[in-house]
């Protein structure tokens, strides 16, 4: 295999780096507007950084809409929907993954053609379901709308992962008397480690950053997730109280941050952990 020259090193990594000043730059951009005086956001001529950084924006954010509360029903509802839809999709991935059969072809198909559908097209169905099941304005009946969102996406990921691990420990588990359950939760669930944390974590950001379900399904002020309050920022006319909705927006990206950042670990040391093994 050749190796790259130094020219086509050089534009490989400046390259990677536009990308990622392209990547970075509305969250850098976030940050500076949080922290700029009123003054500074209005000025003609704006600069990257805050000549005169305040907290005040961040402590108007605070007093003019419930932000923490919001906040632990986002968190609630991220967190709720993740678990569920990976308790669900790690066995009938399993069973997708391992059984050749015609039906777990036609299911695996109709994952991913289910994915081509706008999410439109499932709120009146769905609004239908929670309505019959008196679920209107709840957090649960928001967490199942998330769950049955992110089922199809985390099944057909699993599913790749389970088709990546050798078959000879399973049956090397069966032959010491392991039964189908016994074998997926002690010998193929600690090897989908990583898949079960990329799935975990696409299914948490999901419902974190998901808007048009929760505004649509939830009524009671007090139930709101955050990126529906984030809108309360907005006035009547269109005109956004802009530090503190950048200052509430920023700190409403932490936690998809924190979760990544944890996860990333796990993730990482399960692939290296999976490169050695025999």
């Amino acid at each position: 295999m050749r190796r790259l020259g130094r020219p086509a090193r050089a534009g490989k990594y400046t390259a990677l780096l536009a990308y990622l000043v392209f990547l970075s730059f509305p969250l850098l951009w976030l940050l500076s507007t949080a922290f700029k005086p009123p003054r500074e956001l209005g000025s003609p001529h704006p600069t990257w950084l805050p000549k005169d950084p305040t907290l005040g924006n961040f402590r108007q954010a605070f007093d003019e809409q419930p932000l923490l509360r919001a906040g632990l029903n986002s968190l609630l509802v991220a967190a709720a929907a993740a678990l569920i839809a990976v308790l669900v999709a790690t066995p009938m991935a399993y069973v997708l993954a391992r059984r050749r059969t015609r039906l777990a072809r036609a299911v695996s198909g109709w994952v991913v053609v289910s994915q081509a559908f706008p999410f439109v097209l499932l709120i009146i169905p769905l609004f239908l379901v929670l309505k019959n099941l008196r679920l209107i304005d709840s957090l649960a009946g928001l967490v199942i709308v998330y769950v049955v969102w992110a089922l199809p996406f985390a099944l057909w990921m699993l599913t790749g992962y389970v088709r990546a691990v050798p078959r000879e420990l399973e049956e090397a588990a069966a032959v010491d008397g392991a039964g189908r359950l016994r074998t997926l939760v002690s010998v193929t669930a600690p090897l989908l480690a990583p898949g079960i944390a990329a799935t975990a974590m696409f299914a948490f950001v999901t419902a974190w950053n998901e808007f048009f379900f929760a505004l649509v399904l939830l009524k009671t002020p007090e139930k709101q997730t955050l990126p529906v309050i984030l809108t309360h920022f907005i006035g009547a006319e269109g005109v956004a109280d802009l530090g503190p909705l950048a200052a509430a927006s920023f700190l409403a990206t932490l936690p998809s941050l924190v979760v990544f950042a944890f996860i990333q670990r796990r993730i990482t040391g399960g692939l290296l952990a999976g490169a050695v093994k025999s």
